[in-house]
């Protein structure tokens, strides 16, 4: 069931294992399958390298199990993923990453300001990364919060936990969402370390909303 999609989840999982965005069998991965709904997502406690599709497990939005082959557990952070579809029916893949310069800032609680135009990367609405409220691992308290934070933004910092983002079109997109998110994290700590704790400038909300590609480029026509 789903197999071209566990083999996605698969990939990316290993991708974000061997860049140090989820060291550890840290983090989770999943995806909706937009003609049943079932979300596939990564078990718990198992290294990425090893997976195999068969480990993966598919579990409907009233978590219920659909699948799981090997008999192993969705991860334990499953409630927040489905929180999130539910409040987001546009969104299909979600990434949750403890990367670390973003992980300081969700422990200082921190959000992260438009200091750079990367920030339109996101895809947030206020052209910054907002922190969810805290929430223990595997609470219903937890997966409230984070969907509540990305009702009307793609990316978030988790007081005390990490980073998460989603997306609507690819799994790889929210992956590549949480390293924005890091490299951002680490501009902003670097620059406010350079300036001995001094906020640095915020780009304006006009400057941002008026990115666009230039017009001036011409194409030949078809």
């Amino acid at each position: 069931m789903l197999e071209k999609m566990k083999e996605e989840v698969i990939r990316i999982g290993r991708i974000a294992q061997r860049e140090g965005m989820c060291k550890h069998k840290a983090g989770n991965f999943s995806s909706r399958d937009e003609e049943t709904g079932y979300i596939v997502v990564t078990p718990s406690g198992v290294d990425r390298e090893d997976l195999v599709p068969d480990d993966m497990v598919v579990i409907d939005t009233d978590a219920r199990i659909i699948e799981y082959k090997k008999g192993l557990r969705p991860s334990s952070e499953v409630l927040m993923h489905i929180e999130i579809y539910k409040a987001r029916p546009d969104v299909r893949h979600i990434v949750h990453t403890h990367s670390k310069y973003a992980t300081v800032f969700a422990v200082l609680n921190k959000p992260i300001p438009a200091i750079v135009n990367e920030m339109l990367l996101l895809n947030n609405q206020d052209f910054a990364i907002p922190v969810a409220k805290y929430g223990r691992s595997g609470s219903d308290e937890l997966a409230r919060n984070v969907a509540e934070a990305l009702k009307h933004c793609d990316s978030a910092l988790m007081a005390a936990h990490g980073a998460i983002a989603c997306d609507a079109n690819s799994l790889e997109n929210a992956y590549l969402k949480t390293c924005y998110i890091e490299e951002l994290a680490e501009v902003y700590h670097h620059t406010l370390t350079a300036a001995g704790g001094k906020e640095p400038p915020v780009l304006p909300f006009e400057e941002m909303q008026g990115v666009a590609y230039p017009a001036k480029i011409i194409f030949p026509e078809n």
